[in-house]
């Protein structure tokens, strides 16, 4: 019976380099995640005859994997057919080593503007997380996307100080138990729990049954017990700073930020409270034959494991696609998908020192 071959395509700076690269190709891996700063492509090729030449850093490399033809017997329905497009990657960083000879190249999701991360100060002020995020967006010519749910939500006031805006949207998307990331020349700022592509699409829910996987590990831990989460606010009324609970009060955890408003402070309460709930249980599960299909974000349930498990709704926030002469697989990292978390005690307006 015939099997399935992987599938690869690589250019370098528009070249298609995918001929050379491949017959000395050692390992490659592919780690795509929520936040871009994780979007990573590593290469690792052989340099046995000296004929490989370095490339320089800021080289544009470009990326498709797949299979080689129509899955045939053993593959799930819906599996995916020839390589699918993964992106484009800029070199930051090259190795070589000896003997025997092999060039490691490093590169990084080309979305990471230079200037998104260069450092600012300032204040907003009366506003929305919306209007920020399209302002931000609009300075590095970016598209906006924002979920409606998060988009309208006010911002009383926000502090940028020595901050690259990349880092102030991770914190404002901290708040709001929300991504924010750039893929695709597009600035997506969405919840953590929703399953939706850059393109904004619904991204298909992915079965997973015990044949199709080559090891898994389940995790479950206590979070330090913790029964809910504390934030302050500023209450300049009274002059006093005060605080709101999202979920239980008996052992919440308390945020060290004091937040403008009460709702600013309730926001960061149950977002914190929710990933809290959503890191209790962790999966991992490496598939047997790569899917590189299969994005962070993306729904996935499982069966054929024990009941717990299996019962369980998944989320997928991290992917790593790997290929060697072992063939391709995919790992996955996956994480409870959780509704909007318990406003639980938000009305009990306590003195922070209680």
């Amino acid at each position: 019976m015939a099997h399935p071959r992987p599938a690869v395509r690589v250019t370098l700076d528009g070249l298609d380099i995918t001929s050379k690269v491949m017959p000395r190709l050692v390992s490659l891996t592919l780690t795509d995640c929520r936040e871009n700063e994780s979007d990573q492509l590593d290469l690792t090729i052989s340099d046995h005859d000296g004929r490989l030449e370095i490339p320089p850093r800021g080289a544009e490399i470009t990326l498709a994997i797949g299979w080689q033809s129509t899955p045939l017997a053993g593959f799930p329905p819906g599996f995916p057919a020839g390589v699918i497009d993964k992106g484009k990657y800029i070199v930051d960083e090259v190795e070589h080593s000896g003997a025997p000879d092999v060039l490691v190249v490093h590169a990084r999701a080309s979305n990471l503007l230079h200037e998104y991360r260069e450092l600012k100060e300032r204040s907003w002020h009366k506003t929305t997380v919306g209007k920020i995020v399209e302002a931000i967006a609009a300075e590095h010519g970016l598209t906006a996307r924002v979920a409606a749910g998060i988009g309208s939500r006010p911002i009383d006031h926000a502090d940028q100080t020595n901050e690259s805006n990349a880092n102030f949207l991770r914190r404002l998307g901290k708040q709001f138990d929300a991504v924010a990331t750039v893929k695709a020349g597009v600035l997506l700022f969405l919840p953590a729990s929703e399953a939706r592509a850059a393109s904004g699409r619904d991204l298909p829910a992915l079965h997973i049954v015990r044949r199709d996987g080559d090891g898994h590990r389940y995790h479950t831990a206590d979070r330090d017990s913790y029964t809910g989460v504390r934030a302050f606010w500023h209450d300049p009324k009274q002059a006093k700073r005060r605080s709101v609970v999202a979920g239980v009060s008996g052992n919440a955890k308390r945020l060290r930020t004091t937040y403008a408003s009460e709702k600013d402070a309730l926001y960061a309460a149950r977002s914190e409270w929710q990933r809290i709930r959503r890191g209790i249980f962790s999966f991992e599960y490496t598939l047997a034959y790569g899917r590189a299909d299969i994005a962070p974000q993306t729904p996935v349930t499982v069966s054929g494991l024990k009941p717990q498990i299996d019962a369980t709704d998944w989320l997928v926030y991290r992917v790593r696609h790997s290929l060697s002469k072992t063939g391709f697989t995919t790992a996955l990292e996956l994480e409870t998908k959780q509704e909007e978390a318990d406003e639980g005690d938000q009305g009990s307006d306590v003195l922070a020192g209680d």
